[in-house]
């Protein structure tokens, strides 16, 4: 169906513009043809968050109880060998990954992330036509270079992904020597290319940095998850000003609650609320090569973040809560919601039911209201749900 959206500041560049943003067919149209008419007076519209990194199925399972950070991942994962036997662990993991695949894609979605990129093996749960969020498709990934051997070999992951589309690995999550040198070891072994996507990069040194701007590949970040794994994180100036960085909020095994929560602690980090946006948005779209996504171009897609206007287009996002969003829009189709969206959903064609989250009464698409995934999600309540 056709929708515009009157009145909005349509947030596209440095400043939001005061104007009418039509939708057609799922994306940003440059007319109207008529349609279903929205008065968002008082109202900022942004691109849709995309979450550069998660592990969509790990979202339940209890973080391991630390005492002090860790030199680098791998001596994390060896001891959270011993977790696994936690009884509350077991029992996460013992839930069907499908159902899991599912409630990691609602929590990204009820935070106003609409794309994500998941750095595990495909599941065909992914393929359901009614998954919450879009996903990063046709990209090449390893999971680390020296670490366990799980999910493809590296070299042979790279050489089989062509270079217009992004290869992402884990490198040098780590504070010591061990991650230090992961960069040199990619490089010499051919896979540091304008389409490596390195995630965390802690332990990338000057001369690391200097070698992935020189190549054009790019780093995703996750800081909170690097704080509290190693107690510290990368420092992303460097790395912004080249365009080579991107952000993502990890699972909470081990990262934030979600993108928004991310925002956040990347503005702790160093960064403005708008650079903080901008990467959850632009700059993650042109990392994973997804040229329709993260801005409100015409032709991109009709992902949308819609939120009350507190005066500063970035610190009207940067800074909320989840229950603060006003509104969460994927390919045209109202998906969460404060209540008085209600006449956009039933235009729509959007069968919605009433929930609670954190405590805010919304409207959620029925498609993604199981009880089994409010049962898993903290903070989020269907008990309306029929």
């Amino acid at each position: 169906m056709d929708v515009t959206l009157h009145g909005a500041g349509i947030v596209r560049q440095e400043r939001p513009v005061r104007g009418t943003l039509h939708l057609r067919a799922g994306r940003v149209a440059d007319t109207s043809a008529g349609g279903f008419a929205v008065d968002l007076r008082d109202h900022l519209v942004f691109p849709g968050l995309i979450n550069a990194h998660e592990h969509l199925h790990v979202n339940t399972v209890p973080p391991l109880p630390m005492d002090r950070p860790f030199a680098n991942s791998y001596d994390w994962m060896a001891a959270f060998q011993a977790h696994f036997d936690e009884p509350a662990v077991k029992a996460a993991l013992a839930r069907p990954k499908a159902c899991r695949m599912r409630h990691g894609a609602l929590k990204n979605l009820l935070a106003g992330t609409t794309v994500v990129a998941h750095h595990d093996p495909w599941d065909t749960s992914l393929d359901d036509a009614d998954f919450p969020v879009a996903l990063l498709r046709g990209h090449g990934w390893a999971y680390t270079l020296n670490g366990p051997a799980f999910g493809p070999d590296v070299r042979a992951s790279f050489l089989a992904t062509p270079p217009s589309r992004p290869w992402m690995i884990h490198l040098a999550e780590g504070t010591d020597e061990r991650a230090r040198q992961e960069w040199a070891q990619l490089d010499a072994m051919g896979c540091l290319a304008a389409h490596s996507v390195l995630v965390h990069g802690v332990g990338l040194d000057a001369e690391g940095i200097d070698a992935v701007i020189a190549r054009g590949a790019s780093v995703v970040w996750c800081p909170a998850s690097n704080r509290r794994l190693l107690g510290r994180t990368l420092d992303p100036r460097r790395l912004h000003a080249a365009d080579r960085l991107g952000l993502g909020s990890d699972s909470r095994v081990s990262g934030s609650r979600d993108l928004l929560d991310e925002l956040g602690v990347a503005v702790d980090a160093g960064l403005t609320p708008h650079e903080a946006w901008v990467l959850a948005t632009a700059a993650n779209a042109r990392i994973l090569r997804m040229p329709w996504r993260g801005h409100l171009g015409v032709g991109a897609t009709a992902d949308l973040v819609i939120v009350a206007d507190r005066g500063d287009a970035a610190r009207s996002l940067v800074g909320l809560r989840r229950a603060d969003l006003r509104a969460v829009v994927r390919e045209g189709r109202p998906c969460v919601a404060d209540p008085d969206f209600a006449p956009w959903f039933e235009a729509a064609g959007v069968d919605a039911v009433a929930i609670e989250l954190d405590g805010r009464p919304k409207l959620l698409d029925r498609r993604f209201a199981d009880p089994t995934l409010f049962a898993l999600e903290p903070g989020l309540v269907g008990e309306r749900v029929h």
